[in-house]
């Protein structure tokens, strides 16, 4: 087998991610309390609140924000579905990989996207989609027995 067979896989607001950012919200506000604690002005401590409010707020709005749709590799080329009749063609490329969580680039011409994508939406096709998006896609336009991009100049 020359590439990874084809796999769809569905994407949507990772937990994990929603409770990284409420932890890390969490420990701001105790900074926040303790800094109150340790004798601030009223001014001060107005701000800190005050920031770590809006803070809260934008990982909230953004985690809400996050993509959901079905991720699919047809062995040869990407594809991304939003739940309607809509498909977009684009590439995939692995940003973070923590092994039960991948944080994937999603590019299609005019729009890139990030996907945050977890093992528990689907571990019965979790390998598969591993293998896909390691794999290199082979592309038409390249002639046969090219060889690729030397990565040395």
């Amino acid at each position: 087998m020359h590439g990874a067979p084809s796999v769809s896989y569905p994407v949507g607001r990772s937990s994990l991610v929603g409770a990284l950012l409420l932890a890390t919200w969490s420990l701001g506000l105790l900074a926040g309390l303790a800094f109150a604690a340790g004798g601030a002005s009223a001014a001060r401590v107005g701000a800190a609140l005050a920031a770590c409010l809006a803070a809260g707020a934008w990982a909230a709005g953004w985690w809400r924000a996050q993509p959901a749709g079905l991720l699919a590799w047809d062995a040869a080329a990407w594809s991304w579905s939003a739940g309607g009749p809509a498909v977009e063609s684009g590439s995939v490329q692995v940003v973070l990989d923590l092994q039960s969580l991948l944080l994937l680039r999603w590019r299609s011409p005019g729009r890139t996207r990030w996907l945050w994508v977890e093992r528990a939406r689907l571990p019965s096709r979790w390998d598969a989609l591993r293998r896909a998006v390691y794999s290199r896609a082979t592309h038409p336009e390249a002639p046969p027995r090219a060889e690729p991009p030397s990565a040395t100049p």
